[in-house]
């Protein structure tokens, strides 16, 4: 973690080593000025001695002022070392999310990646500031005050030996238990985020089902749990003043006993007694400096796992070393494709004796090579299946193979949950197959740069989403060169430039955050448009017109065959009247093939498509609301 992290200061470390500079150089000033003032004390002050009261305290006067200069420059370095490493820090975060693959994105969720990129880095960002201030000063000021004290009286500097232990013990105590405690209280920092986002998010449906003290309530209940973490996590930390305390006093105390008795001995004089208590406010105010740099240490250490968690993450999809930087055609090929997201558990089957009696016996097995009574290949002997007992992968696609040529139409219908999301995704590769290879334009998409090959495939996903901006801006999403005719051309293409011209502003008209000041049907036209832009070789269209008439959609259908003819075109729909005019139909039924064909012949050869032909024709309905299909 701390490699991971120290890596991202770059420019800034040379403001980190002038930070650590100017406190040393602060720490020696200050350790200094007791010195000068027990020679005021002892050969001005009791000798009578204008001349030497002068000069040592023109002396300490000039320590004071250096010890200001520094401290001040300390600070100034440390403020810009501090935040130029936040800064860093999001930025490396940002580009690493940038990067992620869905895979890798579906591990985080949306509040906990805005809770590392903001709380947590301010967190390590104080706690850089604290460790190239006070973590260099306290235990410079803490090892130069104890060489002076041995200098002065070795006796009476095993004090702050044993003052220092003492301390050391009890501050790895309260870190030790602090630490795992502000662990927890930041994961539930993501469910609180996260709990904020969804209900502002939803707020017209909260308002419109008066679920608002429902939504208070949870919210509540998420700030009490932090609330309660947080007072565990504190109780141990208020332990350090007290701790503190108790030490400084009792070093007082032991100072100004055995001080006196060394006076009275002739061993010590009084201006070295003074310097000596000086001394040992430095080491404890010093002690109590790096008991705070502790306690912000052990909040930040959680935090730092946490980006460095971030940052360390490895893109599940990535260009390979010499990728093809072409993409010939809009040709796809399903060579034997099978994908699944990740395991799952396997629940028990606890009513099956048979099932119970296996789970039973995986057990024994697992618990004897824990106990080393014998290894994991002995038990793999017994039971084949014994390093992933209780998960299994779950196939979400199975064995399709499909070969689609360039400009093909092809249109896909399936019911929710049939993968029909899933397989398109693999074209950009959004994700990767776990089986099989998809080809397209004749090369395995693993060989072609992400960049080239994601450029030649246009995909409006299920949820359009617009960003703040005009309309010109959000379009040139497709291609941030396009011309204010080309942006038309596209919008006249996807049905949006009628609905965009009523507008008073026109192309130029805001689009508000989410698109939430324009309809479900004008936001799907113009994700359609943006797409469009790219002027892709394969256009994929995720039930991307679900919001519109069935007039606007036959049109956006039409316009694709006469205007762009040599793309191909993935059109999901729930409504077969969105894809009967297409060349093919796929029918995905459970992540399987049902029936590849056109509309006629799917009529006549595929049960689920005539059935759900007959059902739309006589209600209106989708493909889940077919005879046999659950609504």
């Amino acid at each position: 973690m701390v490699r991971t992290l120290a890596k991202h200061i770059g420019k800034y470390r040379t403001a980190s080593i002038l930070s650590v500079l100017s406190v040393l150089g602060e720490a020696g000033m200050d350790i200094l000025i007791p010195f000068v003032m027990a020679k005021l004390i002892d050969q001005g002050i009791s000798r009578g001695d204008l001349g030497a009261v002068y000069r040592y305290g023109l002396m300490m006067l000039l320590c004071a002022v250096m010890a200001l200069v520094f401290g001040i420059a300390g600070g100034r370095f440390a403020s810009r070392a501090s935040s130029g490493f936040a800064s860093n820090l999001r930025d490396a975060m940002y580009v690493s999310i940038q990067n992620y693959s869905f895979s890798n994105i579906d591990k985080y969720s949306t509040a906990g990646l805005i809770t590392r990129l903001t709380t947590d880095v301010t967190n390590v960002q104080n706690a850089y500031q604290m460790m190239i201030r006070m973590m260099m000063r306290s235990p410079a000021m803490l090892i130069l005050a104890l060489c002076m004290t041995i200098s002065i009286s070795p006796r009476l500097s095993l004090i702050f030996l044993g003052a220092a232990a003492f301390l050391g013990c009890a501050l790895t105590f309260i870190l030790k238990h602090a630490t795992s405690a502000f662990s927890r209280v930041f994961v539930k920092y993501d469910d609180l985020n996260s709990s904020v986002q969804e209900n502002v998010t939803g707020i017209r449906v909260v308002k419109s089902f008066v679920r608002e003290d429902y939504e208070i309530g949870r919210f509540n209940a998420a700030i009490e749990e932090i609330y309660r973490l947080f007072v565990r996590a504190e109780s141990f930390i208020v332990c350090n003043f007290p701790v503190m305390m108790l030490t400084v006093y009792t070093c007082i105390i032991a100072i100004s006993w055995n001080g006196a008795h060394e006076i009275v001995a002739g061993r010590l004089t009084t201006g070295e007694l003074t310097s000596l208590f000086s001394y040992t406010m430095n080491i404890l105010i010093s002690l109590m400096f790096l008991s705070m740099a502790f306690v912000m240490i052990s909040m930040s250490l959680a935090s730092g796992r946490r980006i460095a968690e971030v940052l360390n993450e490895i893109p599940s999809v990535r260009s390979p070393k010499d990728p093809v930087m072409e993409v010939k055609d809009g040709s796809v090929d399903f060579c034997n494709v099978s994908f699944s997201y990740g395991k799952r558990r396997v629940p028990v089957d606890w009513d099956n004796p048979e099932a119970v009696k296996r789970y039973h016996e995986k057990q024994k097995l697992k618990e004897a090579v824990r106990q080393g009574k014998m290894t994991v290949q002995e038990a793999e002997k017994l039971d084949p299946d014994i390093r992933g007992t209780g998960w299994e992968k779950k196939y979400v696609l199975r064995d399709i193979d499909l070969h689609i040529r360039s400009g093909e139409t092809i249109g896909i219908l399936g019911g929710t949950g049939s993968s029909k999301t899933s397989l398109v995704s693999l074209i950009p590769r959004l994700y990767d197959t776990s089986e099989g290879e998809v080809k397209v334009g004749g090369r395995n998409v693993r060989e072609y740069d992400l960049t080239v090959l994601r450029d030649a495939v246009g995909m409006v996903l299920q949820k359009n989403t617009l960003f703040s901006g005009t309309i010109y801006e959000n379009l040139r999403w497709g291609n941030e060169n396009a011309t204010d005719e080309e942006c038309r051309g596209a919008c006249v293409l996807a049905c949006a430039d009628d609905f965009i011209s009523s507008f008073p502003a026109g192309y130029n008209t805001r689009i508000e955050q989410g698109g939430t000041n324009v309809s479900g049907g004008q936001r799907q036209r113009l994700c359609i448009a943006r797409a469009l832009l790219k002027k892709p070789k394969i256009l994929i269209l995720d039930d991307s017109t679900s919001a519109v008439d069935t007039a606007t959609d036959a049109s956006i259908r039409k316009a694709f065959r006469e205007k762009i003819p040599d793309t191909t075109k993935f059109i999901i729909s729930q409504r077969i009247s969105g894809v009967k005019d297409a060349d093919r139909i796929l029918v995905l039924d459970e992540g399987t093939i049902s029936g590849f064909g056109t509309h006629e012949e799917l009529l006549k050869t595929n049960e689920i498509y005539r059935s759900v032909a007959e059902a739309q024709a006589e209600s209106g309905g989708d493909f889940d609301h077919a005879p046999g299909k659950e609504a």
